[in-house]
């Protein structure tokens, strides 16, 4: 039988749903190729970014190619990336980085054959290929390679503290901690960060620096070690031109800390600036959501009421439901709707770690009903201050309303004999300080913001300078030729004149 009578054979065996079965796989494999391609486009593209900022020393080229690492991530497969890196590198002369390649290619290959490439392996794209190996290994759950990876990266980060170094190493000693903190180990990283942090320091790598100091706050209030991440900010400085998503992030844990300690002033501008410098996306939504919990409650604990646009907004709406309630309670100043709110959402209050600042609300919620109460009635008794606040006694509200009446939360007197207190006259606000104190606080933001918009702003370097040189030199010459002609057109005009006064 001939070769056409086999195929027309096998092509009325198969039905259709087996065709068009057979049809998709080749499609997949066809597709799947192509995406493994483009992949390797990509990675190349990536390296020489890296081999360019290496041999430039621009960390601007760097950056861009840590760009590529998200999207890299999702494609990238343990073997894939494994054939990647035996075609990106050959035999270095570091003895850590080649140790670094041939534990990666063992721990992504699982023992197979190593392969040697053509192209040049220094720290910079070890660093890269290591990060990618290392979220790999995270996605796939071997956490146990993680570590030893990121320890040998951490190595190559301490023999070789250049420059060029400093992005690719923060992401590294990131991951390198969020493995420790998904095993539940946290604690066994500080040592090492602590150690990072103090050659980060003296080596002059900033974003490393930045980075070391927002992971060991996390560290401590994990822990609830508030003291000794307040020793830490205290003796340590944050970078001034560190990127925005790590200064963003320092914000918050100062933030936090200083809530705890009573330093509500400092918190609250502390966690409002954390809101600015985070970008406002779906990426960030979550900070952004974790910011706002501490911050409604900073505010509520100063007395303030956060405005109820906040809470309309459609990333924070659902999560501070339970914070808007809250407030509200607060607002009224209704110490039984207070507690329930309390009791009824505890439990979530306790996973977003804020119940010891809410317990500190009780007091402000009184407060809050004396004010009221004050700007509702001229005069009243101690007993109707006690039935509408729901207290023990009428000696409690005579000693809650003389210290409202010190901190200067109403202006009013007490009559101890006859059991009542008598509000002041309500006086013209702006009679006051208080709208010279505000325009000074809002005048004090906008030139904050302005110095700190032109210590960001980025210069260029001083290679412009030859190109300007070099046309400044093209224009001379065109102009001393310009000249030349206009004395040459000039001179044959004189000489013109000449001959027709000789005729």
């Amino acid at each position: 039988m001939s070769k056409n009578s086999e195929a027309i054979s096998m092509d009325v065996e198969l039905s259709v749903e087996q065709k068009q079965a057979e049809a998709h796989k080749i499609l997949l494999e066809g597709t799947g190729k192509l995406e493994i391609a483009f992949t390797f486009v990509d990675l190349a593209r990536s390296v020489k970014f890296l081999q360019r900022g290496i041999a430039a020393a621009e960390v601007h080229y760097i950056y861009r190619a840590l760009r590529a690492v998200p999207s890299l991530r999702k494609r990238l497969s343990p073997e894939v990336l494994a054939e990647a890196i035996a075609a990106c590198t050959s035999e270095p002369t570091a003895p850590n980085v080649r140790d670094c390649l041939k534990d990666m290619l063992l721990l992504l290959k699982k023992g197979q054959k190593e392969t040697r490439g053509t192209g040049t392996c220094g720290p910079e794209l070890c660093l890269f290929l290591g990060l990618l190996s290392l979220l790999s290994l995270l996605d796939s759950g071997d956490r146990a390679g993680g570590v030893k990876l990121a320890e040998l990266l951490i190595n190559i980060i301490s023999g070789s503290q250049r420059r060029t170094l400093d992005p690719i190493a923060s992401r590294v000693f990131f991951y390198y901690s969020r493995i420790f903190e998904l095993d539940g180990r946290l604690h066994d990283v500080r040592p090492a960060l602590l150690g990072a942090l103090q050659a980060a320091t003296l080596a002059g790598m900033k974003e490393t620096k930045a980075m070391l100091l927002t992971l060991l706050l996390r560290n401590y209030i994990h822990y609830k070690h508030y003291d000794q991440a307040e020793r830490l900010t205290a003796k340590s400085s944050f970078p001034t031109d560190a990127p925005n998503n790590l200064l963003a992030r320092y914000l918050y844990y100062l933030g936090h800390i200083e809530a705890i300690q009573l330093n509500y002033s400092q918190a609250q501008m502390h966690l409002l600036e954390a809101t600015r410098k985070a970008p406002s996306n779906a990426e960030t939504a979550g900070f952004q959501q974790t910011v706002h919990k501490i911050y409604v409650i900073v505010e509520l604990l100063m007395g303030n009421i956060p405005e109820r646009s906040l809470f309309r907004q459609p990333v924070l709406r659902k999560p501070l439901h339970p914070y808007l309630e809250l407030t509200q309670a607060v607002r009224v100043g209704d110490l039984n709707k207070f507690q329930d709110v309390v009791a009824k959402y505890e439990e979530k209050f306790l996973r977003d770690d804020v119940l010891i600042l809410i317990q500190r609300l009780r007091h402000n919620v009184i407060k809050a009903g004396i004010r009221s109460i004050s700007i509702a009635y001229s005069r009243i008794s101690l007993r109707d201050i006690c039935l509408k606040l729901h207290l023990d006694s009428e000696e409690d509200a005579e000693y809650i309303v003389a210290k409202a009446i010190r901190d200067g939360v109403v202006d009013a007197t007490i009559d101890h004999e006859k059991g009542f207190v008598q509000s002041a006259e309500m006086h013209n606000v702006y009679g006051t300080s208080d709208p010279q104190y505000a325009f000074d606080k809002r005048i004090t933001f906008c030139l904050n913001l302005y110095n700190e918009s032109v210590k960001s702003m980025r210069y260029p370097g001083s290679d412009h300078r030859k190109e300007l040189a070099y046309a400044m030199e093209a224009i001379k010459r065109e102009r001393e030729l310009a000249q030349q002609l206009e004395n040459e057109d000039y001179d044959g005009d004189s000489d013109e004149d000449a001959m027709d006064e000789d005729i």
